[in-house]
């Protein structure tokens, strides 16, 4: 069964290794050798380690990360979800989601807002996300990828 925790510092790596792996596997068809090889260099930053420690969460099945995800409790917007491509399609993300929406619930959100990489715009639409506004992500590594301006009304 999978559950979530609040990540700890120790699980730094793992989500780093799960991200960069996701990315690779997951969005080529959506983004160029180039894009993708910027998105997943170097090593992880100070700032990447604070923000994991204090906002992320991780899925975990058999006391593995297998999955992760963030939600920014003033703004609502949703970040970061990303599964170990070795598990996809086993309801870790849906569960994450539903996860983010209940603590943005319960701190009294009303509208949770997401920009959606290409590939990942039907899990989003599924999950009752609408928009189709494609916009530009600027990332701090500083690669600039298309993707969908969604939100979603609680």
């Amino acid at each position: 069964m999978i559950i979530i925790r609040k990540a700890l510092e120790s699980d730094v790596q793992a989500i780093y290794t799960l991200r960069n792996r996701a990315i690779i596997e997951k969005c080529s068809g959506f983004y160029n050798s180039q894009q993708l090889a910027l998105w997943t260099q170097g090593d992880i930053s100070a700032v990447l380690i604070n923000d994991i420690v204090d906002s992320f969460y991780v899925s975990l099945l058999n006391g593995k990360v297998i999955g992760c995800g963030k939600v920014n409790l003033e703004t609502g917007m949703i970040d970061a979800i990303f599964v170990d491509p070795d598990y996809f399609g086993q309801g870790a993300a849906k569960l994450m989601l539903a996860f983010l929406e209940r603590l943005a619930l319960e701190n009294d959100l009303e509208l949770l807002t997401l920009e959606s990489t290409l590939n990942a715009a039907g899990f989003y639409y599924a999950c009752g996300f609408v928009g189709d506004e494609v916009s530009t992500y600027h990332s701090p590594r500083g690669i600039s990828l298309d993707c969908i301006a969604m939100q979603k009304f609680l």
